[in-house]
């Protein structure tokens, strides 16, 4: 379930979540790392995406709700064959609150520069077109995104939010996790005790301390503090192989800034 790779000498892993049956790729890790519990809906575009094992779900990534009808992830998430539903409106994945709005995923739209063999390459982002369109509220809403090739400063203020994993090889959680994640430049981020050349263009990162995320986040937005409003800048895709929060090693986000105009053409 999970596949670790070997990048530049450091082994990273994507962020997707553990699934009961053998499958070969891997998840993010069970909750945020350092996180705590969100309040219930805060966070109104981000959804659960689940696979069917036999009769039941289970989740395995995040994802944000970008439009009515349309629900963005990450590739890794879904670049083998099952079946997907999104539960948008989520908060505990044990309760029903009568709030959660379940949707099925009618077409996969993957970036077709995604390469399954290695994360590093970048290109993690999909796309799901979904069996019919939300109902938008008070508790389920757009997430906004930022305009094409924007890339935000060093320290600016970011949420991840998920339901992973809260510490390496650790339980999921059943309530979404948040946890402050300040963004990490790209020139930071690429140093040589940092992540180095694994880091491209194209991609973004958060953290580098005690708090990350972790399998199951793999896919879920990075909420990124821009003018009074939170924005999703990334897109969670892999952590270092030694630990979700391992020093020096943020959590590598797909720069959602990088793809505005791929998604333009997928949806329009």
């Amino acid at each position: 379930m999970f596949r670790f790779l070997l990048l530049t000498s450091l082994a990273a892993m994507a962020l997707a979540e553990m699934r009961p049956e053998p499958r070969y790729i891997e998840d993010m890790s069970e909750r945020v790392v350092g996180g705590e519990d969100a309040q219930p809906n805060s966070w109104p575009w981000q959804i659960s995406l689940q696979y069917r094992s036999g009769s039941s779900y289970f989740h395995t990534c995040g994802g944000t709700l970008i439009a009515p009808g349309w629900v963005m992830t990450a590739a890794h998430c879904v670049d083998r064959p099952s079946t997907y539903r999104v539960v948008i409106g989520e908060h505990d994945l044990k309760k029903d609150s009568g709030k959660e709005q379940i949707k099925s995923v009618s077409k996969i739209h993957i970036h077709p520069n995604w390469n399954p063999s290695s994360v590093a390459q970048g290109w993690d982002i999909a796309l799901l077109r979904l069996s019919s369109d939300a109902t938008l509220n008070s508790d389920v809403k757009l997430g906004l995104l930022p305009p094409s090739g924007q890339i935000l400063p060093h320290n600016n203020v970011c949420y991840v939010t998920g339901w992973g994993r809260t510490y390496t090889g650790g339980p999921l959680p059943n309530i979404l996790q948040q946890a402050v994640l300040p963004l990490v430049g790209h020139k930071e981020c690429t140093a040589s005790d940092w992540w180095g050349s694994t880091v491209k263009d194209s991609m973004v990162c958060g953290g580098g301390g005690d708090k990350a995320g972790c399998n199951g986040d793999s896919g879920g937005p990075l909420n990124c503090l821009v003018n009074g409003r939170y924005q999703v800048t990334g897109i969670a895709s892999f952590v270092s192989g030694y630990g979700c929060n391992y020093p020096k090693k943020p959590t590598v986000f797909t720069r959602v800034s990088a793809y505005i105009n791929w998604m333009d053409s997928i949806m329009n």
